[in-house]
């Protein structure tokens, strides 16, 4: 029986996995000019189109990787082809549809571990801790390395972190912060998330939300003062010690009263918040 399409050759395959290492290594950029040299030479193959829904990932564009998987069902690796559509899902927000495809990813390829790891945050944001815990556990048995336990820290100790960041800005940072409150939630909701178009990462630590300071004036008409939020378990989740921890809710603090007061990179410089 024929293939169902022309394979790649070897030389192509190469470079497919040249493609991979340089987004392992973090060169996006090249990365999309390597795909997109082999899409021109071979446009359309399904074995490219995962690569190239890979990279649009990497670049924070989840619906260009769905429009990429269109028609790379029949590539070489299927349990790829879903997983990659379960991310795109995923960052989308659309939980449903990213839990359907990582099970099909994981009915091919049951130690896929970034699946099971998809999973247990799909999972959470779902409401089901059970199955949560559960495919964490699978992430982290076929690659403890990638997949560590979360940090356990108990809310009491998170707070005092908080609190710890806040009392660090400078003091007309924490004059303009009186009327807005910073909020510490498990994890963002979907609606928070939808607010925006496109959507903003499941995986955010932390968001303001309302209209910067340096855009309201006088003439405004009274409203409901905005709020910065936490994510706690993105934040538990990234980090591996508490040292690691108080540094990024610092960061995550700074950055998001930045947005509060509408400040660019420069201004954040001067306000002590770089």
């Amino acid at each position: 029986m024929s293939a169902p399409y022309d394979t790649l050759s070897e030389i192509e395959w190469d470079r497919v996995s040249r493609v991979w290492r340089l987004l392992d290594d973090g060169e996006v950029d090249r990365a999309r000019i390597e795909i997109g040299d082999l899409l021109k030479q071979r446009p359309g193959h399904p074995d490219l189109r995962i690569v190239d829904a890979a990279v649009a990932l990497d670049e924070g564009e989840p619906r260009r990787a769905l429009q990429a998987l269109e028609g790379a069902e029949r590539s070489a690796d299927p349990a790829l082809f879903f997983h990659l559509r379960a991310v795109a899902h995923f960052e989308l927000a659309v939980f449903a549809r990213a839990r359907e495809d990582a099970q099909r990813a994981l009915a091919i390829h049951p130690d896929l571990a970034e699946a099971h790891d998809l999973l247990a945050r799909v999972f959470d944001h779902l409401g089901d801790p059970e199955h949560a815990l559960e495919h964490a556990a699978e992430a982290r048995a076929i690659d403890p390395e990638s997949y560590p336990p979360p940090l356990e820290v108990d809310d009491d100790a998170f707070d005092a972190l908080v609190r710890e960041s806040l009392d660090e800005l400078p003091a007309p940072v924490r004059k303009k912060l009186a009327e807005w409150p910073v909020v510490v939630e498990p994890l963002p909701s979907r609606a928070l998330l939808t607010a925006e178009d496109p959507p903003l990462s499941p995986d955010v630590l932390g968001l303001f939300v309302g209209r910067d300071l340096m855009s309201r004036s006088t003439s405004d008409l009274p409203s409901a003062p905005g709020q910065i939020y936490l994510f706690r378990r993105n934040l538990l989740r990234v980090c591996a010690d508490r040292d690691e921890l108080k540094r990024e809710v610092r960061i995550t603090v700074q950055h998001e009263v930045g947005h509060l007061l509408g400040l660019d990179e420069d201004d954040l410089e001067r306000w002590g918040l770089a």
